[in-house]
């Protein structure tokens, strides 16, 4: 995300909101929901590794590959 670390994010499409016994699903968005929520860390997933093998024609290929992920806490779910 193109935040720093510590600042709020405003996500504003909300496919599903629930709360206890009421549930709204959004069709395909909930309209007026905001999610308010805080930039906890950003960093790299555990590499995974990608191999590709053909036999009998000595073709191999091993590739790696680590995905960026952002860790938010949740600080305000609003209906508008």
């Amino acid at each position: 995300m193109a935040v720093e670390k510590g600042s709020q994010v405003e996500l504003d499409k909300v496919l599903l909101v629930a709360d206890g016994e009421k549930v709204i699903v959004g069709q395909p968005l909930v309209e007026g929901a905001k999610v308010t929520a805080e930039l906890v860390e950003e960093d790299r997933d555990d590499k995974i590794i990608v191999f590709k093998y053909k036999r009998k024609v000595r073709y191999r290929r091993k590739l790696g590959h680590r995905q960026w992920y952002s860790k938010l806490a949740i600080k305000e779910i609003s209906l508008g």
